[in-house]
């Protein structure tokens, strides 16, 4: 997680975020031109600091908002992975290269299904959301991370 990340705490639970902005830095990552697509990737961290009950994040929700009050969809790692494809006109691929492609990506994301144990602490990985007009990423203004259904709920000012 980068020193820029930006830092929350929700009752017991530490939130650390930082998106990646740059071509490179999701070229280098993912060998895809994300903001190509119109896909933001939010690097996050949860931080469970209270022992005893598994924290349930399957019903959490991420809900990310720009300066102009435009809401951003949340993708799965399987719809980035459609939306990457069709931004870059990919229609013909041998399937063996999309699979591994596909493993590798979700590999990346972060795991909302699995509760966060105390014995494990903490958990990253990428949240994918798309602009609101499906245009690629153009340096987002005034992005608002809002999570709810934690100890407490959260928001967290991203530039």
């Amino acid at each position: 997680m980068p020193s820029s990340a930006k830092t929350a705490d929700a009752g017991g639970v530490r939130v650390r975020v930082a998106p990646l902005l740059s071509d490179e830095e999701s070229q280098d990552l993912f060998e895809a031109n994300l903001p190509l697509a119109g896909v933001l990737p939010l690097r996050i961290e949860l931080s469970y600091e209270t022992g005893g009950v598994p924290l349930e994040l399957r019903r959490t929700r991420f809900h990310l908002r720009d300066g102009d009050g435009h809401e951003w969809k949340l993708l799965s790692p399987k719809q980035a992975i459609a939306r990457i494809l069709k931004a870059n006109d990919v229609f013909l691929y041998n399937p063996h290269s999309r699979k591994e492609f596909e493993k590798e990506f979700v590999a990346y994301a972060f795991d909302l299904k699995t509760p966060l144990a105390a014995a494990e602490r903490r958990r990253q990985g990428f949240l994918f959301f798309q602009t609101p007009d499906k245009a690629p990423l153009r340096s987002p203004r005034g992005l608002v991370l809002s999570i709810e259904r934690l100890p407490q709920p959260v928001e967290i000012r991203l530039d």
